[in-house]
């Protein structure tokens, strides 16, 4: 009897993993396709909330609309002449994949119900970013009511990097005891030069979004036309945030260094970190493609998905060197052949 409730506690935990590991991916996927949204200028797609143009299926074509609708949603639709059922298509599916990730976070939540008495603090943190999820479906209508105030647009994307850091702490705590962490010598000086490298990457990040909010007021001054000029219209907060990024590389580059250097053998943080390495190059090679390649709007989604897995991967890799702190409530940690 004992072995058999030991094989379902394990199938159990298992299976809580790959769910929420998978939660994660689709929360990625809902930024990929809001960042989509916002290189295309399909914002306003839908200019009502929850209803798209008054309907819970939005049309298709321009003779399913009222002959007035432009007086009913001309205010809203950002200088859109015409119904532009690409733009529409485009916002409705975001809202549609927003709803199906809602429901992946809370069936992550019922699955985290087994954790109750064995790990607390896996269910209360489930909790919690399903109710964080619940303000953000609110403040998303928030930002179709105010037509894309720039500082709601700013803050739903930050909130959404919230929800994927109470996610990853979820994973990583239930993936613990699973895993083998290398034995890290010098802990305080990694500890500094970590979180220096997470505070700047999200200052980065920030100053990015202004450069997008700058980006919206150049396109509605010169029309895509004009494309190739947008990127020198664009002002400081441009130079800024692509002079910062060659800080934020030396930054990851002295993160793998120190990594190496107090660590005895490879486990799975030297894998994240030249990751987490790799993926930031990758970053600074889709700014570059954006500033002299007259901002493809394929790249736009890649370029900001990009920065929100690095600070993904960064947070994870604080979690996994700091996992005797940061999970001390958690059993596994000091009975697993883990060393931390």
């Amino acid at each position: 009897m004992t072995n058999s409730r030991l094989i379902n506690s394990n199938d159990n935990n298992r299976l809580f993993r790959r769910l929420a590991l998978l939660t994660v991916v689709v929360v990625y996927l809902l930024i990929l396709i809001g960042g989509i949204v916002r290189s295309t200028g399909s914002g306003m797609g839908c200019p009502d909330w929850p209803k798209c143009f008054g309907s819970w299926v939005p049309p298709t074509e321009v003779s399913q609309l009222p002959p007035n609708y432009q007086e009913i949603y001309g205010a809203k639709l950002k200088g859109e002449i015409e119904f532009n059922a690409f733009k529409t298509w485009t916002e409705y599916l975001n809202r549609l994949f927003g709803a199906f990730t809602g429901l992946m976070i809370f069936a992550t939540l019922l699955a985290s119900v087994s954790y109750i008495k064995k790990d607390r603090p896996v269910f209360t943190v489930s909790l919690l970013t399903f109710l964080l999820v619940g303000f953000q479906g609110w403040l998303g209508s928030k930002v179709v009511s105010t037509e894309l105030a720039p500082w709601l647009v700013t803050l739903h994307m930050l909130l959404a990097i919230v929800i994927v850091f109470f996610l990853l702490y979820v994973v990583a705590r239930t993936y613990v005891g699973n895993i083998q962490i290398e034995k890290i010598e010098n802990k305080t000086l990694l500890n500094r030069w970590l979180f220096m490298t997470i505070g700047l990457s999200l200052i980065q990040v920030l100053i990015g979004t202004q450069v997008r909010e700058a980006m919206d007021v150049v396109i509605e001054k010169l029309g895509n036309e004009r494309r190739a000029e947008w990127i020198g219209n664009l002002g400081l907060s441009f130079y800024v945030h692509r002079s910062f990024s060659i800080l934020i590389m030396i930054l990851h580059i002295g993160l793998v260094y120190w990594l190496k250097k107090n660590t005895i053998a490879k486990g799975v943080l030297s894998q994240l970190t030249m990751a987490l390495l790799i993926m930031v190059g990758v970053e600074i090679v889709s700014g570059v493609i954006l500033a002299y390649l007259s901002v493809p709007a394929l790249i736009q989604p890649i370029h900001l998905t990009l920065a929100t897995l690095a600070l993904g991967l960064q947070f994870v890799i604080g979690l996994l060197i700091n996992a005797k702190v940061v999970f001390t409530q958690k059993s596994v940690v000091k009975s697993s052949p883990i060393n931390v």
